[in-house]
């Protein structure tokens, strides 16, 4: 593969499952199930991909699922499906469209390989903090198996010629479509015209930016191989770059990251409310408050929901960090009321994802697990974008996408 600082994208040739096994394989990204989840979900399913990105479900229970002998067996049970012939490399460098479908909700985008150059100088942009923690499994998980197998979801400015070009690979024969356990449907193109492969590049190298939606520890962890990879003789040029989605910034889907509290830091509930009222609007409401627009939350307290309305001259609007509703919530009620000032650590709160719905709020508060509730506006991708370009990251457990891509389908070899 020859590098080019100048593309962001490149083909690549992807190692993925035979079309009649597609379905078999395909799995939930390894950071949404824990290793319990993910033992009983691949249970009676040994193609699952789930034995290679949580290989500790194939170990004893009490084995420490960042041990040594998880990354060994991972890269076992990898090569055992390549050796079977179950997993399938391309002997063409390709793109590969990827469709979604969740309910009505379709979004369609490119898998390529993106290049780590311009992850270290920020022409992928981020908007998180990364773990070292976590880094450090995804480095040793790429190491095990020389290959990345977790797509980064990234987002592009909305680009119809872009979108025109992956569409029109929609119209052949998919090489894997599959409907998962969750009820979304995952389809795949390969897209492996010379002409096609060589506009949609360009048109990438043209952009002046990509934006990682998900996969934070992904890219940084493929960074941080590259380096180490650099001083070797045996280079392996394939290392430059690591696997990516890329979808238009209009076609994804951000839902709510809600959060409950397990105390109100000694106020009673009244005191609570009365705090409250000093920064938001208050009104009582008589079932579950879903907010419709920024600015504005609903509290579950005490059995009752309450529509919340930051009082404007609190918000920011110039600090595109500070503005979003989660960082508005942190700085009027969580810190000063709750005492909440390290959403990394602190142990009194936790994060719900909006696909749980209110009534997941209402059962975590009425169980007397939490005392307190918050259902958020979603972050939007503009916003996201916003704090991306400006150099600076938002607060933990910002945004939740759905519907979320699938391991399996197709993966990186590091060659």
């Amino acid at each position: 593969m020859l590098i080019d600082s100048g593309l962001l994208l490149q083909p690549f040739k992807g190692l993925r499952p035979r079309s009649s096994d597609a379905a078999a394989v395909a799995a939930p990204p390894y950071d949404v199930l824990s290793s319990d989840e993910a033992r009983a979900a691949a249970s009676g399913k040994p193609l699952s991909f789930l034995h290679v990105s949580k290989a500790e479900i194939d170990l004893p229970p009490d084995v420490d699922s960042f041990a040594p002998e998880v990354y060994a067996r991972s890269a076992e049970n990898f090569r055992r499906m390549i050796d079977s012939g179950v997993l399938c490399r391309d002997q063409r460098r390709c793109y590969y469209a990827y469709r979604l479908v969740m309910g009505e909700h379709l979004q369609t985008g490119l898998v390529a390989v993106a290049s780590v150059a311009a992850y270290d100088n920020n022409r992928i942009r981020k908007h998180e903090l990364t773990r070292p923690d976590k880094e450090d499994d995804r480095v040793r998980q790429i190491e095990a198996l020389n290959a990345q197998t977790g797509p980064v979801l990234l987002v592009h400015a909305d680009n119809a010629e872009v979108e025109r070009l992956v569409v029109a690979a929609t119209e052949n024969p998919p090489v894997a479509d599959l409907t998962a356990d969750d009820g979304i449907r995952h389809t795949l193109w390969t897209v492996d015209d010379a002409e096609r492969i060589a506009r949609i590049s360009a048109l990438f190298a043209a952009m002046p930016s990509l934006y990682i939606a998900d996969g934070h520890h992904r890219s940084a962890a493929a960074s941080r191989v590259a380096a180490a990879r650099r001083g070797q003789a045996a280079a392996m040029e394939g290392a430059e770059f690591f696997l990516s989605v890329v979808f238009p910034a209009a076609q994804m889907r951000i839902m709510a990251y809600n959060r409950v509290v397990r105390d109100l830091n000694g106020l009673s509930e009244e005191a609570f409310l009365a705090a409250v009222g000093e920064r938001y609007r208050i009104d009582p409401r008589c079932g579950p408050e879903k907010p419709d627009r920024s600015g504005v939350c609903g509290m579950y307290l005490g059995g009752r929901w309450y529509r919340l309305e930051v009082l404007s001259e609190l918000v920011p609007e110039a600090d595109p960090v500070r503005r979003l509703d989660v960082s508005v919530l942190a700085e009027q009620i969580l810190g000063p009321l709750l005492a909440i000032t390290d959403l990394r650590r602190d142990t009194r709160i936790e994060f719900v994802g909006g696909m749980r719905g209110l009534a997941e709020l209402e059962r975590r508060v009425n169980s007397g697990e939490m005392a307190v509730a918050f259902a958020l506006y979603p972050t939007s991708m503009s916003e996201l974008m916003a704090v991306a370009d400006s150099g600076q990251v938002m607060p933990p457990k910002s945004t939740w996408f759905e519907p979320k891509l699938a391991d399996g389908l197709v993966s990186h070899i590091l060659d």
